[in-house]
């Protein structure tokens, strides 16, 4: 990677740890596929804010999303049979989930009650899907990783429609991972995490994609996962095996790398605090938060329109 200017480098704060009765290190079956069969008692992943300040994460081998307050404290929220990954507000008190055992659920936070949105398309299962984004407009945007990689680039991207109408838009990607639109919603970001890049789709005005394209190229043992985009346009990406947050330019130059402690695994980044200049990010490894003031904003997230009941039933998607 050829630089013209080196990026400012800076060291991430914690903000808060999973505690200590939320914690039992345990082997499990998600583990055995996805962590080398390592015992852990934690994996945060898909974190986001509610209005009122509160960081919702999720920890997918346990099938739990834990709640944790502007000051650090942690509260559970919900606990099912289930691999939770990504999540976004889809009403002030619903968030959609990507669980990659159940599909595409829905969390009530105020109840702490499930129900499923999508589990299957056409009677086909998901690979296994990991990460959302919505548009302003309502339409969904989400990843269906699964196993993929580069032995098997079969990774797919799906676009949900308020209507229920579900389009494949695309179906090569090793391991499509985070999901992100640009400020103006001309173009998807995708973290291909096992090619280890980020690709970039134009989205036509139509509806259909042309032209899709390799934006960054990382390197290490794990590539890109969690994406975020601030207003200036720059695009942040979690790099889990290096440990980094890359902070990317219009040209994919990197203008700022965050690092965490060696050997951790950074998965994904949301904006918070005040004026979302805060990002916090998921430190798997550790059952951490930790966070960096930035100089930008984040963009503020879309929400869903409610989804007919009809993409409950899957079948019915087209």
């Amino acid at each position: 990677m050829f630089l013209l200017n080196p990026p400012t480098v800076r060291t991430l704060d914690t903000f808060s740890a999973l505690p200590g009765k939320y914690r039992q290190a345990r082997r499990t079956v998600w583990g055995d596929a996805n962590q080398g069969g390592r015992a852990a008692d934690s994996f945060l992943e898909g974190p986001v804010f509610d209005a009122q300040g509160n960081l919702y994460v999720t920890d997918i081998p346990f099938g739990r999303v834990f709640r944790v307050d502007p000051q650090g404290e942690w509260d559970l929220v919900a606990q099912w049979e289930g691999e939770p990954n990504g999540m976004k507000f889809m009403s002030p008190t619903e968030l959609l989930i990507t669980d990659y055992m159940n599909g595409l659920m829905v969390l009530d936070v105020t109840r702490g009650s499930l129900r499923p949105l999508l589990a299957r398309r056409n009677t086909e299962s998901f690979k296994g899907v990991n990460d959302l984004c919505f548009d302003s407009r309502g339409k969904l945007f989400f990843t269906d990783q699964g196993q993929t990689g580069l032995h098997d680039p079969s990774g797919r991207v799906y676009r949900l429609s308020p209507e229920g109408r579900l389009d494949l838009l695309l179906s090569n990607v090793p391991s499509p991972n985070g999901i992100v639109l640009s400020p103006d919603e001309r173009f998807l970001f995708v973290a291909a995490t096992r090619g280890n890049c980020v690709w970039r789709m134009p989205l036509l005005a139509d509806g259909s994609v042309a032209k899709a394209g390799q934006f960054f190229t990382s390197y290490g043992p794990s590539g890109p996962d969690g994406l975020a985009m601030d207003e200036a346009g720059r695009l942040i990406v979690a790099n889990p095996g290096l440990a980094y947050v890359w902070v990317l330019n219009g040209r994919a130059e990197p203008v700022e790398v965050l690092r965490g402690p060696s050997g951790h695994s950074l998965t994904n980044v949301a904006y918070g605090g005040a004026d979302r200049r805060t990002l916090f990010v998921t430190d798997s490894t550790a059952g951490e938060i930790l966070c960096a003031p930035m100089s930008e904003a984040g963009v503020a997230l879309g929400q869903a329109q409610r989804f007919p009941e009809a993409t409950t039933t899957a079948d019915k998607a087209q």
